[in-house]
């Protein structure tokens, strides 16, 4: 079975199934490791070198099992593939957020932000919610959906021992986006302990973010009927306007199409910070812009694949 089938099933796994909440799911078990770790190393007074440790092992352990899990079973491998992505679960959380406003409770739906965000939800208004979760969607149509592909095609190109690293890499990289997550905060907590994690995630990024913005998400726009042009306009004006390196670029992009600007007023831990502008204020903010990101999100994916698909073909 060619590699370009099997992560295609995964693919349309992940469209099906999505990330069910009974499932342990290898991200929750990475995340696990991650916080036992960090219990017995984060007592230890060099934070930043023990931090770098942790990130290392996880890593590591991650890419070694993953190795292992391919080498036994092409069905194993096309499962945990599965698990690399995101576009079902990603979707259905800003759908679910979008109900909810439409349905009039506003309480509510901070609250359902609150887990998909690490910024303070408690106090925003409805065009700050939208905001917010128009945000996270652009930003994770890279994290959750492009660059595992993009590291799982690049990995297929490679084989040890008969086996593939697509899974190796894939997971791995799922690896390095939890251990952001968890670790890379700027506070006081984790300025140091974490240095190491979010350095390696904006590391990581750094391709699959620019190829998002500026070419798989234009594309992906482009079929929705929003434009080509202004996304990329965007995306070359904005990409750098972001406390993150790669943030940027797909919130750019996403921000282009729709007309809308990202960035501005945003509370963190209680303190509030003024986040620079992404895109024009062509329109304000509205619930119905939820579903417009959340299409761009799904037709970016399936412009990811075939493009990934079609690279490896003549490669």
């Amino acid at each position: 079975m060619s590699f370009i089938l099997k992560f295609w099933i995964a693919y349309i796994l992940d469209l099906i199934l999505g990330d069910p909440y009974w499932f342990p799911h290898p991200v929750r078990i990475i995340g696990k490791y991650i916080s036992f770790l960090e219990n017995l190393f984060y007592k230890r007074k060099n934070k930043k070198f023990w931090g770098g440790i942790l990130a290392i092992i996880v890593i590591l352990t991650t890419m070694f099992l993953s190795y292992y899990v391919s080498k036994i079973s092409k069905y194993l491998e096309i499962f945990f593939l599965y698990t690399t992505l995101a576009t079902n679960s990603l979707g259905s959380e800003g759908i679910k957020v979008y109900n909810i406003l439409k349905s009039g409770d506003l309480e509510k739906a901070q609250k359902e932000l609150s887990y998909l965000v690490s910024r303070d939800t408690g106090e925003m208004d409805e065009i700050q919610v939208v905001r917010s979760t128009m945000e996270t969607i652009a930003e994770n149509s890279v994290d959750g959906i492009i660059a595992p592909m993009f590291y799982a095609f690049v990995g297929s190109l490679i084989s040890v021992g008969g086996a593939s690293l697509a899974l190796p890499f894939a997971m791995g990289y799922k690896a390095v986006n939890t251990l952001d997550s968890m670790l890379g905060y700027k506070n006081e907590k984790y300025i140091d302990f974490g240095m190491v994690s979010a350095k390696v995630d904006d590391f990581f990024n750094l391709i699959p973010a620019r190829i998002s913005g500026l070419i798989i998400i234009p594309l992906a726009t482009s079929i929705l009927g929003m434009g080509f042009k202004n996304p990329i306009k965007i995306f070359l004006r904005d990409r750098k306007n972001h406390a993150s390196p790669n943030s940027g670029h797909p919130e750019a992009a996403f921000a282009g199409a729709i007309g809308v600007q990202f960035g501005g007023k945003t509370k963190y831990f209680g303190k509030y910070f003024d986040k620079p502008t992404i895109g024009d204020k062509i329109k304000e903010f509205e619930a119905e812009d939820i579903k417009k990101s959340y299409k761009i999100m799904f037709t970016t994916s399936l412009v990811g694949i075939i493009l990934f698909s079609t690279l490896i073909q003549i490669i």
